[in-house]
């Protein structure tokens, strides 16, 4: 594990305190994490493998500012 500093909203912290136990969370930081890794999860599966995903990167390394390809993935959507 590491430690990192993370500016949340008020409002957002306040939402979590109320939903962790719902979810049989001990507390919002559990919570969060757990957010936190199904989303990435998530996000691993559907581009980690991808064609997009490998352009992506080529790209980047390239040095293609993400701007540029965030604009071009726009267009092909």
């Amino acid at each position: 594990m590491t430690s990192i500093t993370l500016r949340i909203p008020v409002d957002v912290v306040e939402s979590m305190k109320v939903i962790a136990p719902c979810k049989g969370f001990s507390g919002y930081q559990a919570l969060l994490k757990s957010y936190i890794s199904e989303c990435l999860r998530r996000d691993e599966a559907q581009f980690a493998l991808s064609k997009e995903a490998k352009l992506i990167a080529a790209l980047k390394k390239l040095g293609v500012p993400d701007s540029i390809i965030e604009e071009a993935a726009r267009e092909v959507a």
